[in-house]
């Protein structure tokens, strides 16, 4: 995300704070109860993006995680389309010793 993003999501969350502060003014509540809703409803918001991403760094569906796991499928790939017909003959005999030897413990 650039810097210019950043301030961008500040500056519209400010405006919809006070965009939410005269909405309930408007609805009828004072000046102070007004304040403590619009505090209410950003600190939900607030709660909210923290525990969507919480979640996303607890299960690695970050942005990061998904290039990088991108990236060594596209390694792995290149390298299987670079084995010779042997090469791949011979790690397929292998893949398979490894498991009949996981079937037998």
């Amino acid at each position: 995300m650039r810097r210019i993003d950043v301030i961008g999501i500040g500056v519209g969350i400010f405006a919809a704070g006070a965009i939410a502060y005269f909405l309930f003014k408007a609805a009828g509540l004072d000046d102070i109860n007004a304040g403590i809703w619009t505090q209410a409803l950003l600190f939900g918001g607030l709660m909210g993006w923290l525990l969507t991403y919480l979640l996303r760094a607890f299960t690695q569906t970050m942005t990061y995680n998904q290039q990088l796991k991108d990236y060594e499928d596209a390694v792995l790939q290149k390298r299987l389309e670079e084995m010779t017909p042997a090469e791949l003959a011979k790690l397929q005999a292998e893949i398979e010793a490894e498991r009949q030897a996981q079937k037998q413990d």
